[in-house]
């Protein structure tokens, strides 16, 4: 049994997260505790509030709610990879391959929402 590990949309956000911890190693000390902070809080909330939710799958409107929380926290991600390219700390290349797959990550989480089932 697999469980939330098994999801797709799991996985890659998980994968995600990890490679903005890595991508942010570089940004500048000063930023520690805000914008390199906020970006990985934001990324790891994604695979996060996705397993949580799997976890209360008995009841589909409480898991529909939690994967809600998980696209929202898509789109957070999405402004600070956008902060970052734009304040010069990562580059634009970065930023259209970050944005891309949040994209992705962010459709993968809609299609779990309008399934019928839990597991896709």
């Amino acid at each position: 049994m697999q469980g939330y590990k098994g999801l797709k949309v799991y996985e890659k956000s998980y994968g995600l997260a990890i490679k903005v911890y890595q991508d942010t190693r570089q940004m500048p000390k000063e930023e520690m505790y805000g914008l390199t902070s906020q970006l990985r809080r934001a990324a790891s909330s994604i695979p996060a509030t996705i397993a949580e939710g799997y976890g209360k799958k008995e009841s589909m409107a409480e898991y529909k709610r939690y994967l809600l929380m998980a696209r929202g926290s898509c789109n957070e991600v999405r402004v600070w990879i956008d902060m970052c390219a734009d304040l010069g700390y990562m580059s634009n290349e970065w930023r259209a391959g970050m944005q891309n797959s949040y994209d992705e990550v962010s459709k993968m989480v809609y299609g779990l929402i309008v399934s019928k089932r839990p597991e896709s």
